[in-house]
């Protein structure tokens, strides 16, 4: 099943930006009603984070969720395969001298889990080269495409995030910006409990940490999906001042009112897939479970 579905993959890939849009966009009416897990944590989500919103309202997110996320999954391919001219075509860059001004120390760079931030990654690192961490996938086929799909222009060093947090260090202090999605619940560990969109979510301080260990500054970027062939846009944004501060809490609590605010500009484009509030505070009851 993998197998065919990269060679699926493999196969849309030469289509225009359009028609795979489109395609991902069909595809996404699809699976609306036929996931029904993802739905459901998707519509939880959206409860959770726009109580002010009527259901009807929630409903017409997760459509238009379902539909910007299994475009950017077809548009992968462009990605694993297309040669860069295309992809920088595809890709615009915005704000890129606020990285400049700061490329002379550690960087960190803050990408949340939208739905484009792939295009974003290859886009601004090809030329230099980056870390990132990443998540095995279940599927070991699965999971060495996207080793490959990710390094195929020799620029990445790859650190799982089951090898802890040293070379993560290490990177960052030999040099390398680091690209990091610290906007997953991974459980209670080295996380505090900070809000998001007003609820009380375990949130790591893995950002903060670094920044103080290595000395970087962290630049936030985020990665716009377009409408139709338009491609994406990356913005790059100025490096945050006087971060990390004296309390981790507050920190933490500053990175999650950064993303609500660029998720309340495109609602859509986020990933509300993803169980964000399943470690709750002691005595909640996971908003998951039915």
């Amino acid at each position: 099943m993998v197998r065919l579905a990269l060679g699926l993959m493999w196969l849309l890939h030469f289509l225009p930006l359009g028609a795979l849009a489109w395609a991902g966009r069909a595809l996404g009416v699809l699976l609306y009603p036929l996931a029904r897990e993802r739905r459901q944590v998707a519509l939880t989500n959206l409860r959770l984070c726009f109580p002010e919103l009527d259901a009807k309202a929630r409903v017409q997110i997760a459509k238009r969720h379902f539909q910007a996320l299994t475009r950017s999954l077809i548009e992968r391919g462009i990605l694993w395969w297309a040669s860069f001219d295309r992809i920088q075509r595809l890709v615009h860059v915005e704000g890129e001298e606020h990285w400049r001004a700061v490329e002379n120390s550690p960087v960190i760079l803050l990408m949340p889990h939208f739905v484009g931030f792939e295009m974003g990654a290859y886009r601004i690192g090809h030329g230099r080269p980056l870390a990132s961490m990443y998540s095995r996938q279940r599927s070991a086929e699965f999971d060495a495409a996207f080793l490959r799909g990710r390094m195929r222009f020799k620029n990445a060093t790859l650190i799982s995030r089951q090898d802890g947090v040293r070379p993560v260090v290490r990177a960052l202090r030999s040099g390398l910006p680091l690209i990091y999605l610290p906007d997953m619940d991974f459980g209670p560990r080295d996380a505090v409990f900070v809000p998001f969109f007003g609820v009380q979510a375990a949130t790591i301080t893995g950002l903060a940490r670094l920044a103080a260990i290595a000395g970087a500054h962290v630049v936030p970027c985020i990665t716009r999906q377009l409408p139709g062939g338009a491609g994406y846009v990356v913005r790059i944004y100025p490096a945050w001042e006087n971060f990390p501060g004296l309390d981790i809490a507050a920190d933490v609590r500053r990175m999650n009112a950064f993303i609500e605010e660029r998720v309340r500009e495109m609602p859509e484009q986020y990933y509300w897939v993803h169980k964000r509030f399943k470690t709750r505070p002691p005595g909640e009851v996971s908003p998951y479970e039915h």
